[in-house]
């Protein structure tokens, strides 16, 4: 099986073209990637240029607008639940899902009621008990390493 996650996605190296091809030129860049091991052709770049916007990369542009909107309104509080249900509300329909995705892509996320997990802070000033088995917490039998706790 392949790894496509050590590869960009086919969209980035279009942008990285795009963002390039006034100095270079569009062949050139595609040897030098190719070369790097980002195969690209020069097709591939082109077809994408000229490729027409999927609808649902349409719909998820129009969902991410409303979505932050939604999200900002409600002073960035609301997470996924709560956006579904007030795009629901104001007759946008749209699969869980789908808001849980975009929110994703978009970076944002609700307030949660639980606290973070935190574990002990140690008190440094506190004494603590002496080392009396130096660190070596080895036996060669059961019961061998006890120590009195007073």
């Amino acid at each position: 099986m392949r790894n496509r996650a050590a590869r960009p996605a086919v969209e980035a190296l279009i942008a990285f073209i795009d963002e390039h091809r006034q100095v270079f030129g569009v062949e050139p860049i595609c040897r030098v990637l190719t070369s790097h091991g980002l195969k690209i052709a020069t097709s591939t770049y082109y077809a994408a240029r000229k490729r027409v916007p999927s609808a649902q990369s349409v719909r998820d542009a129009e969902l991410k607008t409303q979505i932050s909107r939604v999200h900002a309104d409600s002073f960035s509080v609301y997470g996924v639940r709560k956006v579904w249900r007030q795009l629901h509300r104001e007759s946008i329909p749209v699969a869980r899902c789908t808001v849980a995705r975009l929110m994703r892509d978009l970076g944002l996320q609700g307030v949660r009621r639980s606290r973070e997990v935190r574990t002990t802070v140690r008190d440094d000033d506190h004494e603590r008990a002496d080392d009396l088995l130096q660190r070596d917490f080895t036996a060669s039998c059961p019961n061998e390493r006890w120590v009195d706790p007073g």
